[in-house]
């Protein structure tokens, strides 16, 4: 940019680059330190970024696996009570029954082949054996099983367990074929039709079997499947891999003894995980029976080493490091660049100030040569004085700045004897634009006068604010209390006359509602809430109740709403109020129904000014709109306070022309029915609750309703009318009640 401006050539000499990189000690240590900091760094970071990985995938093969466990345990539930089932059918063999009947040898000899058919063909079958009424061994399939009597626990009235139920024994070794096996039993009562005892049948069902059969696919045949009691004995899954240390590696052998940690963890809860240091493991609590009395829960183990799980990480490990080697080249790379960026940086630090003055900058800058003429200048500043950019090059500074010569003068003698000059210009175009012009030396060249820097500010729009605010401060002198304050009242600005009537003495750290308490604190959030909806609201405060006539002050809050639809100021003015009684207008004045009156005169006047036949057949309705519990502390009001606003509304757009409501307490209306018998009034009640209740206000709201007697005040016809009331808060029907509704 400099280059393409042939009036720059005088500071080429200012702007050259001769200087070279020199790298320092200093700067040789820190970029040492910081490639020493990003290996070590990016050592961490690989490690842990394994280590996570390595601890997902343990995790993956933990969540799996335990499905699988539950799948596993799941079956074998379903298998032992298909066991069970499979054991009844053998007692209730055809066979079986003619043995009983009439127990000859041939009779015998055919229920053992039946039986040994069955052993042969089913896989988990060991065998079958038959068990006299006292518990005697009478015959079985030929196998290693004992022959001893049964226990008594398990024989006639002792036995916990009904006839038609099946006795599922916990696990126990049977020596079969030189091989320790794991097995249960299951024993069913042989009865009589009179419910004695013929003998017992047992089955006995092998473990292992029972596991091979119902197994799925398991994720790895190096995540063996242990089968151990509550008492951390092995009953099945001995591994013909190498065993794993603190495992027990023969059947019968105790997890307890050999693994504490694990049986800690595992005896403390039904399921869950353990990652130990060689490998990591998932449990699951599985109970064979679902009878009470026969509890027999089981534990179903399973683990895989992390040395598995290392080498199936081990294609993502090489990913990792490799992926970490060329990020870390690339940061020492980077390194070295920004320590290079940053010594040709300082390197022409000179040169790119000059330029960002000049030419990067919110402010206008000029460069003129010792004779005052304009050498260059940038855009902010041909836009200041109004002048195209290209035509300021070589014209004269006095004739830019439209100075008279002897401001020129003084400017020139105050540079070359101070170094600097300021002041603020006028200048004579179309906008009357304002200038804050600063005039300095730059740096010499060589022999001679300096250049001159000027740096040219626009404060018109700030000469512009200060003047708007000197006439905004004129007119909120006035006789009329004026105040500034948030959205939420608090004080932004006071004019003289507020201060006084407040009595602040300048301390703005107020809000209208604590300045105000008795008159606007109680009701600031309905304020709000009117300021919101219509724009305004209007009040009477600080009124003297003693005099005859009331000395208030008519209070007025306006709000300024933002681009978002929010209030974001409120202008608070006090003026003195009409000189009148609170409630004494003339009686002539009647209000409209849209109005809501809120003083029980206005009522009277209104109640008054009815046509005898109008008012001898009206109804009185006192609508109570606070819900139980509404009230359980004092900060519902603002609660109860919407809800009754909210009521309010609804009634207006409802109910007829003719009718009148009056705010009589917080929580109470007051409904006057002119030519409105009981019967009206009692289904205009209905219909009101119908139609706040499908808007959702109808909860809590009581009716009272009384008709006029002849001859009757207003205050009678409302003592009625609360009568009735205290009858509809009794009726936990309608919540409708009425009182004085018939013509004596």
């Amino acid at each position: 940019m400099l280059k393409k401006n042939p009036s720059l050539h005088p500071l080429a000499p200012l702007l050259s680059l001769t200087q070279g990189l020199h790298w320092s000690h200093q700067r040789l240590l820190a970029v040492a330190s910081q490639l020493s900091m990003l290996v070590i760094g990016m050592i961490i970071l690989t490690n842990l970024i394994i280590t996570l990985g390595e601890r997902r995938l343990q995790e993956e093969w933990a969540t799996q696996r335990y499905s699988e466990l539950q799948t596993i345990g799941t079956l074998i539930t379903d298998k032992v009570a298909f066991q069970q089932f499979r054991t009844q059918l053998f007692a209730k063999d055809e066979l079986l029954k003619q043995y009983l009947k009439n127990p000859t040898a041939s009779s015998q000899q055919k229920l053992q082949e039946s039986w040994q058919e069955l052993v042969q063909h089913i896989p988990e079958l060991l065998g079958i054996a038959l068990f006299d009424p006292q518990g005697n061994y009478k015959f079985a399939t030929p196998s290693n099983f004992s022959q001893d009597a049964l226990p008594a626990a398990l024989l006639g009235s002792s036995r916990n367990l009904g006839g038609k139920e099946v006795f599922t024994s916990p696990l126990e070794f049977v020596p079969l074929n030189g091989i320790l096996e794991p097995y249960m039993y299951q024993m069913t009562w042989l009865e009589k039709p009179d419910q004695s005892s013929l003998g017992y049948l047992i089955t006995y069902n092998s473990i292992v079997q029972m596991l091979e059969a119902i197994k799925p696919a398991f994720s790895s045949n190096k995540s063996p499947m242990l089968v151990l009691d509550t008492q951390g004995l092995l009953y099945a899954g001995v591994s013909e891999l190498a065993p794993l240390t603190h495992i027990p590696d023969t059947l019968g052998a105790s997890l307890r003894q050999s693994y504490p940690a694990l049986w800690r963890e595992m005896s403390m809860s039904n399921f869950g995980q353990f990652h130990g240091e060689d490998a990591t493991f998932v449990y699951l609590k599985v109970e064979l029976t679902n009878q009470p009395e026969l509890r027999r829960e089981y534990f179903l183990l399973s683990y895989i080493r992390n040395a598995d799980i290392a080498s199936k990480f081990s294609q993502w490990q090489n990913i990792v490091i490799v992926a970490a080697l060329i990020l870390t080249l690339l940061a020492a790379w980077v390194i070295l660049l920004s320590h290079m960026y940053r010594l040709q940086y300082r390197s022409r630090q000179y040169s790119i100030d000059v330029a960002n003055a000049l030419f990067n900058n919110d402010i206008g800058f000029i460069l003129a040569n010792e004779q005052a003429r304009i050498i260059s200048a940038n855009p902010k500043a041909a836009e200041a004085t109004q002048v195209p950019q290209d035509e300021l090059t070589d014209r004269s500074l006095q004739r830019a700045l439209n100075l008279d010569d002897l401001t020129h003068a003084q400017m020139l003698d105050q540079v070359h004897r101070q170094g600097e000059w300021q002041g603020k210009l006028s200048l004579d175009n179309d906008k009357g634009s304002r200038l804050s012009v600063c005039v300095r030396q730059a740096p010499r060249l060589g022999r001679g006068l300096p250049h001159l820097l000027v740096s040219l500010e626009d404060i018109s729009a700030m000469i512009d604010c200060q003047n708007q605010a000197f006439l905004s401060d004129l007119l909120c002198d006035t006789t009329v209390a004026t105040a500034l304050t948030d959205a939420n009242g608090k004080l932004i600005k006071i004019n003289p006359v507020f201060d006084q009537l407040m009595q602040l003495n300048g301390d703005l750290n107020h809000d209208l509602a604590s300045l105000l308490a008795n008159d606007l604190g109680n009701q600031w959030q309905r304020i709000t809430a009117q300021i919101s909806m219509q724009g305004q609201w209007q009040g009477q405060i600080l009124c003297s109740p003693n005099l005859r006539h009331s000395n208030c002050l008519q209070a007025t809050l306006k709000g300024h709403v933002a681009a978002d639809g929010e209030i974001d100021y409120i202008i608070c003015t006090l003026e003195q109020a009409a000189d009148s009684l609170r409630g004494a207008e003339p009686r002539s004045f009647v209000p409209h129904r849209s109005t809501i009156l809120q003083h029980l005169a206005d009522l009277e006047r209104y109640f008054a000014s009815l046509s005898p036949q109008s008012r001898n057949h009206s109804s009185l309705l006192v609508m109570d709109i606070n819900p139980e519990g509404l009230l359980s502390h004092m900060s519902d009001i603002d609660q109860l306070e919407t809800r009754q606003q909210e009521v309010e509304v609804q009634l207006l757009l409802e109910i007829p022309t003719h009718y009148q409501i009056l705010h009589w307490q917080l929580g109470k209306l007051l409904l006057l029915l002119p030519d409105t018998d009981a019967t009206a009034a009692h289904h205009f009640a209905l219909n009101t609750i119908e139609k706040l209740n499908s808007n959702g206000l109808g909860e809590g709201i009581s009716i009272g309703i009384a008709s006029y007697q002849e001859g009757q005040s207003l205050e009678q016809y409302l003592s009625n009318a609360e009568v009735a009331l205290k009858r509809a808060k009794q009726n936990n029907d309608q919540n409708i009640g009425q009182a004085f509704t018939r013509q004596p």
